[in-house]
């Protein structure tokens, strides 16, 4: 056991189907970032090869996450700030974030927050993973049941004078509860079935059923992510020969070739943003101060980790790789700092991609290496998801959380004291954000364990 023989052959046929299999990831959680689909192509390449060349693990691959891209959102109230401001100017203010938690990841990886975060209780983890997954979950449902998303349930919730009185009842008297406002439209979605868009549903059901079952019915011999791969082929054929006309991923615009990244003589397809415009970015305001936005970026990142730190352990039990919490953390601050110059949402670890690697033979870190190159030089010809329709790519995200929603274990493993923490935390972290629901677990576990003290043993 312990870290495989390198083998760059190997490698680049790992990184090859990771790049294949990820795309449909890629544009679906930019929209749940916040912003357009194709900008979750352009941006990914270069993150992932920043984090290959720091990371210590051989299988662990990073990128946004359905949780950071979630958080991101959530402490940025993108969707109001979106159609305040624009898409533009929204992504250089997700940049400028990214930028905040990378430099606190370094930070924190300088003063040791590793082995801190080992000592996170359980339950706070195991609610916090919960409420993540609800956010995930309604978030992505819109583009699965109607044909414009969540703008069509927004219209069809303020047609509604009940369910608007609602939503404008938890915006005035609870701001902080982004949460709350996703999940009433959740509950709506699921009590209105009429309203439904009748393609879209069956695009998405078929696809999230596929995704999830679909190994029974396809050889052995191909490898993980086939099912997700199909999946998108095939919606996106159908909008083609049909003229599908729900929501899609929309024209992805050309790079003009004078403003490739140039690299050792070498031009990479890569847009840089303008620094000054995102340093310029209303950071701070959104928060309320610097104080609000430092305390942010730090939980934020500090969560971040708790993703890598669960992955890097499991490899370390599994597969008996060791780890550095100190190098892991390094890596995710640079990762989340050049994800600043490409507009991209903070990354982290990522468990799907880091599991389908290591299933596909990787031996080191070439292989995430060389999924980014293939996801920048190939570029230029993503326009051939332009149609893909937005219902699969939400089919690929609900696959992926829906059966830890419906059936939480390890919430349900708690008792007592701590399945009070775990469900609260879970809670809280759904209705409000991600960042908020993380500290007020930390904070109701110590108060909880402090208010009834552990029964002593009798003789």
């Amino acid at each position: 056991m312990g870290k495989p023989k390198v083998n760059p052959f190997r490698d680049l046929i790992s990184g090859a189907i990771l790049a294949a299999s990820s795309i449909p990831q890629l544009v679906g959680y930019s929209e749940t970032a916040g912003y357009s689909g194709y900008h979750g192509l352009a941006s990914a390449g270069l993150p992932l090869l920043a984090w290959g060349m720091v990371t210590g693990s051989p299988f662990m691959n990073a990128g946004v996450t359905s949780i950071t891209a979630l958080m991101a959102k959530s402490d940025l109230n993108g969707e109001s700030f979106v159609n305040e401001h624009g898409e533009d100017k929204y992504i250089e203010l997700v940049a400028a974030y990214s930028f905040w938690v990378g430099i606190a990841s370094v930070v924190l990886a300088v003063v040791g927050f590793g082995r801190l975060a080992q000592g996170v209780p359980k339950p706070v983890k195991s609610g916090f993973k919960y409420g993540c997954s609800v956010g995930v979950l309604v978030s992505a449902l819109p583009n699965g049941l109607f044909s414009r998303g969540g703008k069509q349930l927004m219209g069809l919730l303020a047609s509604s004078s009940s369910w608007s009185f609602v939503v404008k009842e938890l915006k005035a008297r609870a701001p902080a509860a982004t949460g709350a406002v996703n999940v009433t439209g959740f509950i709506f979605s699921l009590t209105h079935p009429l309203e439904w868009s009748l393609t879209p549903t069956l695009l998405f059901l078929i696809g999230t059923w596929f995704v999830m079952d679909g190994k029974k019915f396809l050889p052995d011999s191909l490898p993980p992510g086939t099912e997700v791969i199909l999946v998108t082929v095939t919606a996106t054929v159908y909008s083609i020969v049909f003229d599908y006309e729900g929501g899609v991923v929309g024209e992805i615009p050309e790079l003009d070739p004078d403003t490739g990244l140039k690299i050792l003589g070498l031009t990479l397809p890569v847009k840089l943003l303008d620094y000054q415009k995102v340093l310029d970015a209303p950071l701070a305001e959104q928060f309320g101060g610097y104080p609000f936005l430092f305390v942010s970026a730090t939980l934020f990142a500090a969560v971040n980790f708790l993703s890598i730190m669960g992955i890097a352990s499991g490899f370390e039990s599994e597969n008996g790789i060791e780890w550095s919490a100190p190098q892991e953390l390094m890596s995710q601050g640079v990762a989340c700092v050049v994800a600043a110059f490409v507009g991209s949402a903070p990354v982290s670890g990522s468990m799907s991609r880091s599991l389908v690697s290591r299933m596909t033979g990787t031996t080191s870190q070439l292989a995430c290496m060389f999924t980014a190159l293939i996801w920048i030089f190939m570029l230029p010809y993503m326009s051939v998801m332009t149609p893909t329709p937005k219902a699969a790519l939400s089919a690929v995200i609900v696959s992926a959380v829906v059966k830890s929603v419906l059936v939480p274990k390890d919430l349900m493993k708690l008792q007592t004291l701590d399945f009070v923490s775990g469900w609260t935390t879970g809670i809280i972290t759904a209705i409000t954000s991600p960042t908020i629901g993380f500290g007020f677990g930390l904070v109701f576990h110590g108060l909880l364990k402090m208010a009834v003290p552990k029964k002593e043993k009798s003789d």
